[in-house]
């Protein structure tokens, strides 16, 4: 447990952080995995967004996030043939 007034601070704001990185990461996973489902344009553009907010905020790489938004376009793609 943190000893220092200023640990127990820094230890407050981890735990909120957390919390928000984790609903913004459970947003985007579950907008990913209802556009794997039943691949469309429009749950393309709702995983996007989810992608793109994780990323702006740096709960997920930036590398991570292009290479997902990829993956998906591909999927369309396929699933369009």
């Amino acid at each position: 447990m943190p000893i220092t007034k200023s640990a127990k601070k820094a230890l407050r704001q981890n735990v909120r952080k957390k919390a928000v990185n984790d609903a913004r990461k459970k947003t985007m996973k579950e907008a990913v995995k209802i556009f794997k489902k039943a691949p469309a344009k429009d749950l393309l553009a709702t995983a996007y967004k989810g992608i793109d907010k994780a990323a702006k905020k740096h709960t997920i790489h930036k590398n991570r996030a292009s290479r997902l938004k990829s993956r998906l376009a591909k999927r369309l793609a396929k699933a369009a043939v």
